[in-house]
């Protein structure tokens, strides 16, 4: 799964490299938790520009009733987001890159939760699959909220975790944010593994299993 992942690029970075029009100004964060806002980059359906948004983590589906379902639609397994009711729409119209600089899993270690941080090995900001969704209640009150992609685990975070954030091949980008792409047999074959011998695994602060400020 992925539960909690951290981005500390400046916008001016993330611009560059995720073909921004804009620079967008981020704080970093090094602790990022469910339910919370975070970064999200989307494509115009007419123009395929891309922008930078803050999205809710936790998808709601356009058609709950209540948004407290989205706390437990963190993550979106890729094995069967083309059929899930909760993902399905989402899925074929409403992609988007959640850009991330590591993500956190815990072992046991003597009889304690210790966090590690899984990074690339090249120190670069990746992109994670995501989905993201608009809501909206009686009122008329809108929350966009989104969900993160997961695939099984590497070699690697295997040790750790069985499942793993889905991370997007640059050369992925174009397709995966294009809304007008939705035929899974184009979009699945890029959700998989990304490779253990391109990732590294290190302790991280036992801090780390109190979630950062929003």
């Amino acid at each position: 799964m992925c539960g909690r992942f951290l981005l500390m690029a400046a916008g001016r970075d993330l611009a560059r490299r995720f073909g921004l029009l804009e620079e967008p100004d981020l704080k970093p964060r090094n602790n990022i938790a469910p339910t919370q806002m975070v970064a999200v980059i989307r494509a115009e359906p007419d123009t395929l520009e891309r922008h930078l948004d803050m999205l809710k983590w936790g998808l709601i589906p356009f058609w709950a009733k209540d948004p407290s379902i989205g706390s437990r639609m963190i993550n979106a397994r890729a094995e069967t987001v083309a059929e899930k009711p909760a993902f399905r729409a989402a899925f074929k119209h409403r992609r988007c890159i959640i850009p991330a600089d590591g993500f956190y899993e815990w072992t046991k270690e003597k009889g304690k939760k210790q966090p590690y941080l899984v990074a690339p090995a090249d120190g670069a900001t990746f992109a994670m699959a995501g989905l993201w969704e608009h809501w909206k209640d009686k009122e008329g009150n809108v929350i966009e909220s989104c969900t993160i992609l997961t695939t099984e685990a590497n070699e690697a975070v295997q040790k750790l975790h069985d499942r793993m954030p889905v991370i997007l091949r640059p050369d992925d980008y174009d397709t995966w944010l294009n809304p007008g792409l939705g035929d899974p047999r184009i979009l699945k074959p890029m959700l998989i593994a990304y490779p253990s011998d391109a990732m590294t695994l290190s302790r991280a602060s036992p801090e780390i299993n109190k979630p950062g400020p929003a």
